[in-house]
């Protein structure tokens, strides 16, 4: 069969006896030979098997672990970065249309200069019933112990594989912004997760611009080790709140952007930055102890914002791959929050907000678009939406 045009989730569109195949480990205009893996009726899912006509942006994987037999950590390492970039530009702008009613013709950027291996700062590897960890196959439990992944910096892992660990563990992995490696063993007991210090410390330090943060190796922090300085620059070029303005925060992590808002809005402001995990919570608490203007609260998003008395001159939100959802975007319109600056990690999920946003009068006023997970289907957008006025057309 001939691929077609790529799907969101990383395969590639074909036909074959009037029906439609996602096929895996393809680019468009290949002809492939394909094993199907799913039959969902109207459509399947396949694998390729061989690459008859190869295209031109085919090259030798840059993860030697990664394939149809391998993990399912790189699942575009067999492109070139380029074409992966424009395989991810025509996925968002499809999801645009699709599920916002958008309309964007940009391009997928680089996040930095730094290359497409070995940017990852945290991972975490599953223990299997023989002791030893490893990466899952893409949809599966079984697991590949091979542990060079392309997204790791050399040395990441180093020894993991000489040590037999309890079966059913899970090994968390972090090089923090000291260079110093932390590894932190977790399992379930009973209803209890228990977390032990294997090496390091429990804590990686982590640093934007002139702060720092200590943030749990278990916690949350930008995979990319460029991500969280390119999107506090992004969001202080965005934001724009005045001095003693009010700023939301939604689903802020350790409050890396909340710090970005408390200099901008300054001492007379005030930003609410808020996260249902405790550990972050706790890890922004303890860097932003000197700006007093930030409220820190622990808490879901709905939560928070159904009590709020005030609106914001400012919201950023950066939710879950599953987005923020009907009712968090209806209570900002209700709160007629006039500027947005929306981050999302899923182009489906993301589309689908922009979309929730245009329906209550918002103007989508820029899109980018980076490709923060190289080697992967995986994106990052961020949009910049402003109120519409009440005779205004959508963009």
């Amino acid at each position: 069969m001939v691929t077609g045009a790529p799907a969101n989730g990383g395969s590639c569109i074909a036909h074959h006896d009037g029906r439609v195949v996602f096929v895996r480990y393809a680019l468009p205009g290949e002809r492939v030979r394909a094993r199907v893996t799913a039959d969902r009726g109207s459509y399947w899912h396949a694998d390729v098997l061989e690459v008859i006509e190869p295209s031109a942006d085919r090259i030798e994987s840059l993860c030697p672990i990664a394939g149809v037999h391998g993990a399912g950590c790189c699942d575009l390492a067999f492109a070139r970065p380029s074409a992966v970039r424009a395989v991810k530009s025509a996925v968002v702008a499809n999801q645009l249309e699709r599920l916002g009613g958008h309309i964007w013709s940009g391009q997928a950027e680089p996040l930095s200069d730094a290359g497409p291996t070995g940017w990852r700062t945290r991972v975490r590897l599953e223990v299997g019933a023989d002791g030893r960890p490893g990466f899952h196959r893409y949809h599966s439990g079984d697991l590949v112990t091979d542990l060079r992944c392309g997204q790791l910096p050399n040395g990441m892992l180093d020894g993991l594989d000489t040590v037999r660990w309890p079966a059913g563990v899970q090994l968390q992995v972090a090089v923090d912004d000291t260079g110093e490696r932390h590894v932190v063993s977790t399992s379930k007991q009973g209803k209890r997760h228990v977390a032990k210090v294997v090496e390091g410390d429990y804590h990686a330090v982590q640093r934007v611009g002139s702060r720092h943060w200590r943030i749990p190796v278990t916690a949350f922090w930008q995979a990319h080790r460029d991500a969280a300085r390119v999107y506090s620059a992004l969001l202080a070029e965005w934001a724009q709140p005045a001095s003693g303005a009010t700023a939301w925060d939604l689903y802020g992590g350790a409050g890396v952007f909340a710090a970005v808002l408390a200099d901008a809005v300054g001492e007379t402001g005030r930003v609410l930055t808020v996260d249902t995990s405790r550990g972050s919570s706790g890890a922004a608490r303890a860097a932003l102890a000197d700006l007093p203007q930030v409220d820190v609260v622990t808490d879901s998003v709905r939560r928070v914002l159904s009590a709020q008395r005030g609106g914001a001159e400012v919201a950023v939100l950066d939710p879950p791959r599953s987005g923020a959802g009907r009712e968090v975007i209806d209570q900002l319109a209700a709160a007629e929050v006039p500027r947005i600056v929306h981050i999302g990690c899923e182009a489906a999920s993301f589309a689908r907000d922009i979309g929730l946003y245009r329906g209550h009068g918002y103007a989508v006023e820029q899109i980018r678009v980076f490709d923060a997970f190289p080697l992967t289907h995986h994106v990052e957008c961020v949009a910049l939406l402003t109120r519409r006025p009440a005779d205004g057309q959508h963009p």
